[in-house]
């Protein structure tokens, strides 16, 4: 590595460890708070399995990483809890991948340590979310390239970062959205929904959002949405063809199964049902839930419907501009970014590594209003 050099790390008293050279040593250490510890706890695939308690071990002494040349290494303070982790933790991302392996998609902290090349644009102590597989860890290496920077550490940032940027991209690529379009948004309430809603409301569309409960009803009708379904006490389909007869232009489809076949049949002339993803399936050993597909080719042709994928690794070359887009709504007071900590979940609010486990049940019960996010709280001069 260059410019490092295996001095011993002080204090320390086990291995030596290589720092980088300490003429430079105030970009690489976190001199606020205690140096940077040689252990950490974070959470590991052990075994491929879409049960997230079978898949995933807490390992509470893993090497933290040293940054190379060109990274960032970043104290996580929070992460963001995704549909897909039991699809990563289940192998469905890359078969080729054998386990043990690093799991989280996103997190937000503080910059504790950095590479030289990295130091042109990062410094100790700036704050910072990335996307990068690895997060579920107190430390996470991120190369600077693939940081955000953030004006500070908040769990509302870490919204934008895949849910948000999921929905601004998606709807802008594939949505064709203009004044007056309805556009039916299922799992409203949601992480990603949220922002769908939002974004729609923001293009001038009429927005029908699904939800599971009145609750979620109440914060859907607070960021906007002109017409709430809870699906669990009304029928969306009847509902749909009394109220929107002519059908709907825009569908952002996250559930999947019978939602799926609904949202389907709903489409307007010209329709577009944009497929973010299918969590009613995820928990399946096969990932998917049955849809009634043998019809799909007669009525996408019969109405000149389309159905669109969207998976956001495809659209990096749009990232950065949407999220600069997103951030600057947030900033301004035009978006709202909802979290939910879990404090109204069983055992409370989601704090530390270990809870991670209990968020990701609490998403698949449909319990969330907003986006999940697990706080990671660090003491200064303590090892968690």
């Amino acid at each position: 590595r260059a410019g490092a050099h295996p001095s011993g790390a002080g204090g320390r008293g086990d291995r030596p460890r290589p720092i980088l050279d300490m003429s430079y040593s105030r970009h690489f250490l976190d001199f606020q708070g205690s140096s940077i510890p040689s252990s950490m706890k974070k959470l590991v695939v052990t075994k491929l399995s879409q049960n997230f308690r079978e898949a995933v071990t807490l390992r509470q002494d893993s090497p933290v990483p040293l940054p190379g040349d060109g990274d960032l290494l970043v104290r996580n303070r929070f992460v963001g809890i995704n549909a897909s982790d039991i699809n990563y933790s289940a192998g469905r991302y890359d078969a080729s991948v054998k386990p043990p392996f690093d799991i989280g998609f996103e997190g937000a902290g503080d910059v504790v340590a950095l590479g030289l090349s990295a130091s042109a644009d990062y410094t100790v102590g700036q704050a910072v979310a990335y996307v990068k597989a690895g997060s579920f860890a107190e430390y996470t290496v991120v190369p600077a390239k693939q940081a955000v920077p953030l004006p500070s550490v908040k769990p509302e940032f870490l919204t934008l970062m895949v849910s948000g940027a999921t929905a601004y991209i998606s709807l802008k690529e594939l949505g064709e959205l203009s004044e007056g379009k309805k556009v039916l948004v299922t799992a409203a309430a949601g992480g990603t929904g949220q922002f769908a809603v939002q974004l729609a409301k923001k293009a001038k569309c009429h927005v029908i959002g699904t939800c599971s409960s009145d609750e979620k009803g109440g914060f859907l009708k607070s960021i906007g949405c002109d017409r709430t379904i809870n699906y669990k006490t009304e029928n969306v389909e009847s509902v749909l063809r009394k109220d929107y007869p002519e059908g709907v232009d825009v569908v952002y489809e996250s559930v999947g199964g019978k939602m799926f076949d609904l949202a389907l049949n709903s489409l307007a002339t010209k329709g577009h049902l944009i497929v973010i993803g299918f969590i009613a399936g995820y928990q399946n050993p096969t990932g998917l839930q049955p849809i009634k597909a043998e019809l799909l080719p007669a009525k996408l042709l019969k109405k000149s419907a389309s159905i669109r994928g969207f998976f956001l690794n495809h659209y990096l070359s749009e990232y950065k501009m949407a999220l600069k887009h997103l951030l600057k709504m947030y900033e301004k007071g035009d978006l709202v970014c909802e979290v939910d900590f879990g404090d109204m979940s069983p055992e409370g609010k989601f704090t530390g590594l270990e809870s991670v486990f209990r968020a990701v049940d609490y998403m698949y019960m449909g319990k969330n209003i907003g986006k999940i996010v697990v706080e990671l709280p660090h003491s200064v001069n303590s090892k968690l």
